[in-house]
């Protein structure tokens, strides 16, 4: 089964990552979508992240109704700080029938190199990227690369962070959010302080 991993810390997902999660997994040639909730650096401040369950919680709201999305919580029980490399190492280890890749935003593949091991995952690992308005692909040194494809997804601008700025000024988000999110965010009063 070949997996599409898409990372955030999804603080909160919103229907812009359940449009992108979707094309993928719809469009590219993988069978499934995971989700994988980033969790809490203990060695940065909190600020507005909110714990890890509550985001697992929210993914899994979120996703419920897409059989091809999962959520996952694999990171949580990675020894911190984490790096993707050593994720993909545990996963292909767990689920050694799986073929995992990557995928992310353009702004993401413009810094790839930074990230430690990248030859490793780019040796072993696709990559599927999809377009963000803020940047160009011509200016992509990797674009050309055998393991980069290049996804025609829909470009979406959605910001959890305006999110939770708006919903502390009391502003209504609603539309940005699948129902049940809105509905777990409002019940537990998160956000807004």
């Amino acid at each position: 089964m070949k997996i599409g991993l898409y990372f955030g810390t999804f603080n909160p997902i919103h229907v812009g990552h359940l449009i992108i999660a979707n094309h993928m997994a719809e469009h590219a040639d993988l069978d499934q979508v995971w989700m994988v909730v980033t969790p809490h650096n203990p060695l940065k401040k909190k600020s507005t992240l909110l714990d890890d369950y509550h985001r697992l919680q929210m993914v899994h709201l979120a996703t419920e109704d897409f059989p091809k999305i999962k959520p996952s919580d694999i990171e949580f029980k990675l020894s911190q700080p984490n790096y993707t490399v050593n994720t993909l190492v545990h996963l292909q280890e767990k689920y050694s029938s799986h073929e995992f890749s990557l995928i992310m935003g353009e702004d993401n593949l413009k810094s790839l190199h930074k990230w430690k091991n990248y030859e490793v995952i780019l040796a072993h690992h696709d990559i599927y990227v999809y377009p963000r308005i803020s940047f160009e692909a011509e200016n992509l040194e990797l674009k050309n690369h055998t393991k980069i494809h290049l996804i025609d997804a829909p470009v979406v601008e959605i910001s959890s962070t305006d999110i939770r700025h708006n919903i502390k000024k009391g502003k209504n988000v609603q539309p940005l959010l699948h129902h049940k999110v809105w509905d777990y965010i409002d019940h537990n009063n998160f956000y807004k302080k």
